[in-house]
């Protein structure tokens, strides 16, 4: 079996030189993910689908459907 060298850090006093970031992952962490939106749409939505007496929810909620899906076109995502 060979052995394999393994570096390890050493404990030094100087600082570390701060991470290098780019312009991809800066618009990645600009856009913010679809969980953390337009949860007060998402929330009217959902009571109107799971509260609905109607046989087809869908369409009677319809207009709080339109509501969510276009705010969260507003944020760049397609539902």
């Amino acid at each position: 079996m060979a052995s394999q060298s393994v570096s390890m850090p050493s404990l030094s006093s100087k600082p570390e030189a701060a991470p290098v970031t780019t312009a991809s992952s800066n618009t990645a962490a600009a856009k913010p993910k679809p969980c953390c939106v337009c949860k007060d749409e998402k929330a009217t939505r959902d009571e109107c689908m799971l509260f609905s007496k109607s046989n087809d929810p869908a369409s009677d909620c319809r207009s709080t459907i339109d509501q969510y899906r276009s705010c969260m076109a507003g944020f760049g995502f397609q539902v």
